[in-house]
């Protein structure tokens, strides 16, 4: 079992920043993309940002030069840095990883964590 768990969201005001952790934990041998996706109220879950194992990153045109995407593989972490927050980034934050099992490649997720940010 592969478990991901997202932490560092919070009550932020706009103009803030915040960094988001999200660390995999169980039996597994590689991970290959991580990225983070958002749910925010009245919109369909969107990618913020993935990360590849080869350091290849992409990003949501709305958040392009405000965050950046980052990755520990000693410590199986994918971090997203956000700055200069606007009140649209408010929502919950999923991490989601490609996990390699043995029962094969396996998508994982999160159970998010909630940004706020305030004006």
């Amino acid at each position: 079992q592969v478990q991901l768990v997202e932490s560092g969201g919070g009550l932020v005001q706009v103009g803030g920043s915040l960094r988001l952790s999200c660390a995999a934990s169980g039996s597994f041998f590689d991970i290959d993309t991580m990225a983070w996706y958002r749910q925010t109220p009245g919109k369909q879950r969107e990618l913020v940002a993935n990360i590849s194992n080869t350091w290849s990153t992409n990003f949501a045109d709305s958040v392009k030069g405000r965050f950046t995407i980052s990755r520990d593989n000693a410590k199986n972490t994918v971090y997203l840095q956000m700055n200069s927050l606007e009140s649209e980034d408010t929502g919950v934050y999923y991490c989601t990883a490609g996990v390699w099992t043995d029962y094969g490649r396996v998508n994982y997720w999160g159970h998010g964590t909630q940004v706020t940010v305030s004006s």
